[in-house]
């Protein structure tokens, strides 16, 4: 078993509410430039996946480790398997597939979700953190229920059973390569369309998920003009 892992971050211009997301500049470096450098703190195995040519024009300034891929898929998950296609990977080869607007997640999470694979083998492997109360009705948040195994039962958006012990879903997957083949292969289930939930489509397939708990609350990633704000305000803050 390779237990080295390669961290895949799939980075698209194309967004429709933030045009441009990953090269906007939170100050002094480009969101994709942070994610990646977080990455590093887990492995120097990280690579970009991306469509555009503008985007590995700007990761070029700090890395070559910038995979082309095509402009037609309709998630990073599949971008993330074309990528890891082209770097000829073993079948039991671990990947991080880390979300390109995720630039607050501390390295410990990453970390925590390559031992955790490792040491309980599952399918699958996500994480979460607490969910605050202002969350619990907002279908924006996606949510994750867990057995005492932290194995993934659930995932939902609205709490319309009003379960207790959830988490706020962190949308980071791990995998090995052949269960990512496996998974691109696989028709996109009913609940996955009917919630735009992706990873639906693994328990849907009776794929086992383990969820490494983070306990406490990360700075919310970047979809909006907001979130551009608040994000350089914290990083004002946190890095000064």
């Amino acid at each position: 078993m390779n237990d080295d892992p390669i961290i895949i971050i799939p980075s698209r211009e194309g967004s429709t509410r933030l045009p441009q997301k990953p090269l906007i500049n939170l100050n002094g470096k480009s969101l994709v430039q942070r994610v990646f450098e977080l990455a590093l703190k887990v492995t120097n195995k990280t690579y970009i996946a991306t469509d555009s040519i503008l985007i590995k024009s700007h990761v070029k300034e700090f890395t070559n480790n910038v995979i082309m891929t095509s402009d037609t898929h309709i998630s990073g998950t599949d971008r993330v398997y074309e990528a890891a296609t082209k770097l000829n990977l073993s079948p039991d080869q671990f990947i991080i597939n880390l979300q390109g607007d995720e630039p607050f997640i501390p390295s410990s999470i990453l970390k925590d979700i390559a031992n955790n694979y490792f040491t309980h083998l599952p399918d699958v492997i996500t994480a979460s953190q607490p969910l605050k109360p202002e969350d619990i009705d907002n279908p924006n948040c996606v949510k994750v229920l867990s057995n005492d195994k932290s194995q993934a039962i659930k995932f939902f958006r609205n709490n319309e059973d009003h379960y207790n012990n959830i988490d706020h879903h962190i949308g980071i997957y791990g995998y090995s390569y052949k269960t990512l083949n496996e998974f691109v292969n696989l028709e996109p289930s009913i609940n996955e369309l009917e919630l735009k939930l992706e990873q639906l489509r693994f328990l849907d397939n009776d794929y086992k998920i383990y969820v490494s708990k983070f306990y406490d609350h990360i700075q919310k990633g970047i979809d909006t003009d907001d979130d551009v704000i608040k994000a350089r305000n914290f990083l004002e803050i946190n890095e000064n």
